[in-house]
């Protein structure tokens, strides 16, 4: 997870870091920077083993969601599945782990449609998108601490969900966009 610490095209140089908390899946430490002008900052970062996100396709223009309470925002909100890396772990394993586990769906095909930083101001983590085809009921698999509901949205209506504001999750709106912008190409 830790980065090797050298001097970035801007100038910044790393004159220390230490870690602060290490835990299950994250782990945050600070740095201390020295700027192109002599200043001396510091900087709180999240270092994250990475993520994937799933943008399943079900036929008839329909998306597979998940909705879930999120502790973070006090809120059950809409998401695609996703899920942290575990390791050892391809993106592409834990994309088909995470998909099984959350929906309770095998995919025939996991195709990486992009990349993306979950936060760049403060944590490293980078998540991985892919497009799930052909999917297959399996048995849903939730870890011990998620409480999952599962439900085809038609694409449409996962636009207006948008629009209106009642998705709010970031890696869903990139991921549906992403797939709204491909159709149009």
């Amino acid at each position: 997870m830790r980065r090797k610490l050298q001097p970035n095209e801007f100038g910044e140089k790393v004159l220390s870091s230490r870690t602060l908390y290490s835990g299950r899946a994250v782990r945050l430490r600070v740095d201390r920077i020295r700027l192109p002008s002599g200043r001396e900052t510091s900087r709180e970062i999240i270092e994250h083993p990475g993520s994937v996100g799933i943008l399943p396709l079900l036929t008839g223009s329909r998306v597979l969601l998940i909705k879930q309470y999120r502790h973070a925002v006090g809120k059950t909100i809409w998401e695609i599945p996703a899920g942290t890396m575990e390791p050892g772990e391809t993106p592409v394993e834990c994309a088909g782990r995470e998909l099984e586990e959350e929906t309770g769906y095998r995919a025939r095909s996991l195709k990486p449609l992009f990349e993306c930083y979950a936060a760049p101001g403060y944590s490293m983590e980078l998540m991985r998108v892919f497009l799930a085809r052909g999917l297959k009921p399996t048995e849903q698999k939730p870890e011990e601490d998620e409480i999952i509901s599962v439900e085809p949205v038609r694409s449409e209506r996962a636009f207006r969900m948008i629009r209106s504001g009642e998705i709010r999750d970031a890696k869903t709106i990139c991921a549906l966009s992403y797939l709204r912008a491909s159709a149009r190409r």
